[in-house]
């Protein structure tokens, strides 16, 4: 368990990778006899029928096949997928949830916040927030959707059934519908967000005239290399299936994937290894040049899910209000601070923080921010030390009952636009 995790190279690359040499078949996926007595298992990420370009599956060879386990029975989690309020036009932000006293498992600290209420039609998201301050002893596994991990505070080692994965603050883990994974906690607490996909599998945005190069490369998206676990004794089993969670007992380890080939499998992403671009003359292009990943619709250019990472870089528009401009727009946009300070808030959005602007609700930097950007003198100056992300949607994210009851919940927000002045002057210069 103390070795590092080993990592493939590529994003949703047909990899192949074995813990045991001779551990993959040859020639076929699912011979009569897979060496050294493992089983042989398909996980289907898409349905079997997509166009090829779309499809996603792995091939596993395991020690004892996951259909063997008994019944499932439900579980409490007070604070997951709790009662959804009605939709709400208002701006809301919280400030960062504090970490428990009492120890909880990354799967007890799960608190959602925000949701759609469409996703069990295979479509929409879910945004929690993970406040763990124990390592896992059970495995966790969701047949909802595929789980967005964004650290915010202390390190995570995961070990999944398809290899190990160590994420920290500044990097991203996505776990695939259906994978069983484990975390523990490096640094023996942890917060952080936690987006649940479930529509289509996120991937890389199209880069249309950007051309070949930018945002995110493919070959920095890293998937970890075969590794397993072959232990005998009760594990606990948790699922998470149509918002509820679901239990079993094995009497083994589910991790136990000798060998795998196909391209579906968790990965992790260095956000500092995004390729930021913008304008090099005038005004700043919109949001979207910021997109990691992308979960698209049928409808082309609509997403169900943006993830947009906004961190350091360099500004250098001339005559050009540098931060993000007051605006309204058809997504629904929920954003999270990973480090430092946002530029368009001079206080109130804190690391660990989290906001929601809806559907049309118009936003933008605060008063203290306009003011400073419109006196300041344009010089080129690079934009140091901070990192905030986004999960936006084209579905109305509604929040929790349990979040909208919080203490950290700000009253106040909508304060932070009070002051703006009249300062027109009538068509005279």
């Amino acid at each position: 368990m103390s070795k590092m995790p080993e990592y493939l190279s590529g994003f949703c690359n047909e990899n192949a990778t074995e813990a045991v040499p001779g551990a993959l078949p040859v020639g076929q996926n699912s011979p009569q006899k897979p060496a050294f007595g493992l089983y042989a298992e398909q996980l289907s990420g898409t349905p079997f029928t997509v166009p090829r370009r779309d499809a996603r599956r792995t091939w596993m060879y395991r020690i004892r096949p996951s259909a063997a386990h008994p019944p499932y029975r439900r579980i409490e989690q007070p604070l997951l997928c709790g009662a959804l309020t009605d939709p709400t036009p208002n701006r809301l932000r919280w400030d960062p949830i504090p970490l428990p006293e009492i120890p909880q498992d990354f799967v007890d600290g799960i608190v959602t916040m925000l949701a759609n209420p469409e996703t069990t039609n295979g479509a929409g998201v879910t945004v929690h927030q993970y406040l763990a301050t124990s390592d896992m002893r059970r495995v966790f596994w969701n047949a909802d959707g595929e789980l967005l991990i964004v650290p915010q505070l202390g390190r995570l080692a995961i070990d999944t059934e398809l290899g190990r994965i160590a994420a920290e603050p500044g990097e991203i883990a996505v776990i695939p519908r259906g994978v069983r994974f484990r975390v523990a906690l490096p640094d023996r607490s942890a917060r952080g967000y936690l987006c649940e996909n479930h529509g289509a599998m996120l991937r890389l945005p199209d880069l249309g005239p950007i051309g070949a190069n930018g945002l995110a490369n493919p070959r920095d998206f890293l998937t970890p290399a075969a590794w397993y676990e072959d232990r005998d004794g009760p594990t606990e089993v948790v699922q998470k299936f149509m918002g509820q969670l679901w239990s079993t007992t094995l009497d083994h380890s589910p991790l136990d994937v000798v060998a795998w080939h196909g391209n579906l499998a968790p990965y992790k992403y260095d956000l500092a290894r995004f390729n930021t671009l913008g304008s090099i003359s005038f005004d700043h292009p919109d949001p979207s040049i910021f997109t990691v990943l992308t979960s698209p619709t049928d409808t082309q250019g609509i997403a169900n899910l943006d993830f947009i990472c906004i961190a350091s870089r360099w500004l250098v528009a001339e005559h050009t209000f540098r931060p993000p401009w007051f605006h309204r727009n058809v997504m629904n946009e929920c954003m999270g601070l990973i480090m430092g300070a946002y530029d368009a808030k001079q206080g109130g959005f804190e690391p660990g923080g989290l906001s929601l602007h809806g559907i049309m609700a118009a936003h933008g930097p605060d008063n203290a921010s306009a003011e400073r950007a419109a006196r300041e003198d344009l010089v080129p100056r690079k934009l140091d030390g901070t990192m905030a992300i986004m999960f936006e949607t084209r579905q109305v994210l509604r929040p929790t009952v349990h979040a909208l009851s919080m203490s950290q919940l700000q009253a106040d927000y909508d304060a932070v636009w009070n002051g703006f002045g009249k300062n027109f002057t009538g068509g005279r210069r």
